[in-house]
């Protein structure tokens, strides 16, 4: 499979990536200004970015892909393990 079957494939799946870039980004934004962002550990901060990302894809393409979904669950689950690893 070539680049542009590859892309026009997520394309169909995840909706246009400008789309789904402003989402992203627009929802970034909001929590990157919040009180506890800074306080947060680097692999909090990439999962928070991930579910972002995730979520935009949800609204802008497949919300039925299920992918998007086990994704989510395994961020979160990263992150939990961590702390559980730390306490």
């Amino acid at each position: 499979m070539n680049i542009e079957d590859t892309l026009a494939e997520r394309g169909d799946r995840y909706g246009t990536f400008r789309d789904n870039a402003s989402i992203a980004q627009q929802l970034k934004g909001m929590i990157h200004t919040t009180p506890n962002w800074f306080k947060l550990q680097s692999d909090q901060k990439e999962m928070i970015d991930m579910i972002c990302s995730k979520l935009s894809r949800l609204l802008t393409g497949d919300y039925n892909y299920t992918d998007n979904y086990t994704d989510i669950i395994g961020f979160t689950q990263l992150v939990l393990a961590h702390l559980e690893k730390e306490q």
